[in-house]
């Protein structure tokens, strides 16, 4: 199983495994053990986002419903923070948030969409592998820049002692 399935599988299951968590971005606060409601704030100090970026992915059907108090304000659980988690890495993978809303409506949907989930991931897969193929070609082309100028710097500084 791949990191993204891992990842996937605990987003939509709303499970945690080791592989998943070590795949995550770092939080830039912990959760705390045993919690399972959150506010907006805290929610944004766990993940980087802002508000406004967490009531967008709500609007635009990004984010599963979210529960409210009795007052009104959104109140997270360790689900909607793990899929955030996998909508993070799908925002890395290039994927245009219009595939990610339809893949959050897959999953809504059921079972039933689990072919559709798979080809749209697995497409969004063969995306990233010709990204990373192009960002090796480019790795290699800047290693060869930096050899041609760390040789002609050294060819420098010893004509400069003679």
């Amino acid at each position: 199983m791949t990191v993204m399935e891992t990842t996937a599988e605990a987003a939509e299951t709303g499970t945690s495994t080791r592989t998943g968590d070590c795949a995550a971005p770092p939080h830039r606060h912990r959760r705390p053990d045993g919690q399972d409601n959150y506010t907006i704030s805290e929610v944004v100090a766990f993940t980087g986002l802002t508000a406004h970026t967490l009531r967008w992915y709500e609007r635009i059907g990004l984010m599963p419903h979210i529960d409210r108090s009795h007052t009104g304000q959104r109140r997270y659980s360790n689900r909607d923070l793990n899929w955030l988690d996998l909508v993070g890495k799908l925002r890395l993978t290039g994927m245009p948030v219009a595939d990610m809303v339809r893949y959050a409506e897959l999953v809504r949907e059921g079972d039933d969409t689990y072919i559709a989930r798979f080809e749209l991931l697995e497409a969004t897969r063969r995306d990233v592998k010709a990204r990373i193929a192009e960002l090796q070609d480019t790795l290699a082309v800047l290693d060869h820049k930096i050899s041609f100028y760390a040789d002609a710097g050294r060819a420098l500084a010893s004509e400069g002692s003679r």
